[in-house]
């Protein structure tokens, strides 16, 4: 090693250590606000989990209590996540907050740091790779999904980290499927993934994935039997149960359908076919990205899938949108992709959903009631818009430039 790059290593430890504090400085203000709620408004999700874990230690039924009022909320995860809160719940509630909370941070830097590998490996930029690389985590830290994460406490950007590194890890110490296996069984959504490694033909992926997510789903009927046979046969099958589904932050394309208020059989008709339609066309887009070895778009193209397809989907499980902007990213070389994922960025930083609540609350004839719907629906509509993007925009872009 010469002298010159010894120097120039010494330079980016000091830059990656002034770059934390910059992040942290940034972020403040953020945790401040939602970990300095009332006490009964603050990171009420990470309160079910410990609250799920607190029950499975004192012996008692799992899923058939809820948070102290007014919050009232039911533990809705499967039961391997009860065995995983068991941690959370030895600590006591001020620990858990800062340690969850720094999780979701932590969380974040993975996820960045995997999905933007591209920008951050440029030659160009290798010496302010630790200043890009800050400028990355504070603008995706005050999207609004990411926002929720800490204002929740909510678990979503764990999962996703974990998919990311099983996805596009190079050369994962840990065999490649485990990591989609375990978000799987965590909380099922990330079986997506299942459906690409498929469609991709990752067999050997698949397979670990499989596995693991079935391994950890049958655990708990030999720990915790009737806690396991509540969730499959009984609290899986209430929809209602995670909230009002027509509520605005339910941004799954049943959420949006939900709120025409159509009638029941045709709401569900109209889902199952448009779910059909947008199944395949992610689907066909996220292999192909496969093929083309871009494997951000496709991860990103997945993440989408996860959301869409659900029948709930809150606004904080887009945390999907930091992958997506990487994948429109790209290495940076492109200025209409940036220009595009700035855009992006600045959509999913503002509350758009809730600016079609006051917009049709604001009765004004002939425009509250559709331009009201079209802007609640607004973080979903432009989902499925990404989804176009990544899909059909992207690769007629890559050939151009």
């Amino acid at each position: 090693m010469t002298s010159g790059e010894v120097r120039v290593m010494r330079r980016q430890w000091w830059a990656w250590a002034v770059g934390a504090l910059v992040v942290a400085a940034a972020v403040a203000p953020l945790v401040y606000t939602w970990l300095t709620n009332p006490d009964d408004q603050r990171l009420v999700d990470l309160d079910v989990y410990r609250t799920g874990g607190q029950m499975l230690l004192e012996g008692r039924p799992v899923y058939e209590y809820v948070t102290p009022a007014p919050q009232l909320l039911p533990f809705t995860y499967p039961p391997i996540a009860a065995m995983l809160a068991v941690v959370l719940a030895k600590m006591s509630w001020g620990t858990a907050q800062w340690v969850w909370t720094a999780g979701i941070f932590l969380a974040l830097a993975v996820t960045v740091g995997f999905a933007f590998r591209e920008v951050l490996r440029r030659q160009a930029l290798r010496q302010y790779v630790p200043w890009v690389f800050a400028l990355l985590m504070v603008a995706c830290a005050y999207l609004m999904p990411i926002r929720d994460q800490v204002r929740f406490g909510q678990v979503d950007i764990l999962l996703v980290a974990l998919c990311v590194a099983d996805c596009l890890a190079r050369r994962p110490w840990w065999p490649r499927g485990f990591m989609i296996g375990l978000a799987t069984a965590v909380k099922l959504t990330p079986g997506v993934f299942l459906i690409y490694l498929l469609v991709t033909r990752q067999w050997r992926t698949f397979f670990m994935a499989a596995f693991t997510a079935a391994v950890l789903t049958l655990l708990p009927f030999a720990v915790m039997p009737q806690d396991a046979a509540d969730f499959w046969f009984s609290a899986l099958l209430d929809p209602n149960r995670v909230g009002a589904n027509e509520a605005t932050t339910n941004q799954s394309i049943r959420g949006m359908l939900l709120r025409l208020y159509l009638p029941d059989l045709v709401t569900t008709l109209i889902w199952v076919a448009v779910v059909a339609a947008v199944a395949w066309y992610g689907f066909r887009g996220a292999r192909e990205a496969y093929q083309a070895n871009d494997h951000t778009t496709a991860v990103a193209l997945v993440g989408l899938m996860a959301v869409l397809l659900s029948p709930v989907a809150w606004i904080h499980h887009l945390a999907w949108v930091v992958v997506v902007l990487a994948a429109i990213v790209g290495d940076g070389r492109d200025p209409v992709r940036l220009r595009v994922a700035a855009g992006v960025w600045l959509f999913y930083v503002v509350p758009v959903p809730w600016w079609g609540v006051s917009l049709k609350a604001a009765d004004i004839p002939g425009v509250s009631l559709v331009l009201g719907k079209i802007v609640q629906n607004g973080f979903g509509l432009g989902a499925l818009a990404l989804v176009w993007i990544l899909a059909s925009w992207l690769p007629k872009r890559r050939e151009i430039t």
